[in-house]
């Protein structure tokens, strides 16, 4: 019997902790890679706890999943989980990194504008990092037919906020890379899809200047007049997971309940 894996990046917090709890209900074994640092690592070991409570094995890995040498380390570790099991598989991947520089491009103070370094690792860290994963897992034949790689975009992939100009960039080259993926994974039956969740409480909506603003303006627009949740996303994929068809890929797929549709 073939055992199912789901690689998530960014798999601490926010979304990807959402999905990663779906997926091992669902009897997925998770492999995690997150950023955390000592302070926030007691909240880790209670994830780790309450996915192997699902009787699934979890694997996490605290590491930049932008940097080419961990990035290795990691797979490596796969290779060696996946040469113990009988037929092993990854079965999903998750793009859910959100670390990025929030400041203007333009401003009076040179110092307050953002440098092309800042700019750099954004979108290495929020946008190139997926395919360089996706490469190492096709390569290393992880991933089989019937595969899923989802990358957590946001409407900031098409509209601008201040401060957001760098992730908004990351964002929009996201959706460019998964409809790429999704052209040249087609004939192996793996599809690509970008996931634009609503406007949702997590710890990354929190760093953004004024996102008390978006917030209110989510909740006017919602039709329920209120935010997405991180758990309602990941009952899509965890849908979507039971589902072998590879034919709707190369889209980005609104989550939202509708608030992207409503202008006020």
């Amino acid at each position: 019997m073939t055992k199912h894996y789901a690689l998530i990046l960014g798999a601490s917090s926010g979304f990807g902790k959402a999905i990663a709890a779906g997926l091992a209900k669902s009897g997925v074994s998770i492999i995690g890679v997150h950023l955390d640092r000592a302070t926030t690592m007691p909240d880790v070991e209670i994830l780790i706890s309450d996915l192997k409570s699902n009787n699934v094995d979890v694997h996490f890995y605290n590491v930049n999943a932008a940097d080419a040498v961990k990035r290795a380390d990691v797979i490596s570790s796969i290779r060696e989980i996946f040469s113990k099991e009988k037929d092993p598989e990854l079965k999903v991947l998750v793009h859910s990194l959100a670390f990025g520089t929030l400041k203007p491009f333009i401003s009076d103070d040179p110092k307050e504008m953002i440098n092309q370094k800042q700019i750099e690792m954004t979108l290495d860290v929020m946008a190139n990092s997926l395919v360089y994963w996706t490469q190492e897992i096709i390569k290393n034949d992880f991933m089989k037919r019937g595969g899923k790689i989802y990358a957590m975009t946001s409407s900031g992939g098409t509209r601008q906020i201040e401060f957001y100009g760098a992730v908004s960039a990351a964002k929009a080259c996201l959706e460019s890379y998964i409809r790429q993926l999704a052209m040249e994974l087609g004939s192996r039956g793996i599809s690509a899809n970008s996931l634009r969740a609503g406007v949702t409480q997590t710890p990354a909506l929190s760093k953004i200047p004024k996102s008390e603003n978006i917030i209110a303006n989510a909740i006017q627009r919602n039709p329920e007049h209120r935010l997405t949740t991180a758990e309602e996303v990941a009952e899509f994929v965890v849908d979507n997971y039971r589902n072998n068809s590879h034919w709707m890929t190369g889209n980005v797929i609104g989550l939202d309940g509708g608030e992207s549709i409503v202008e006020l």
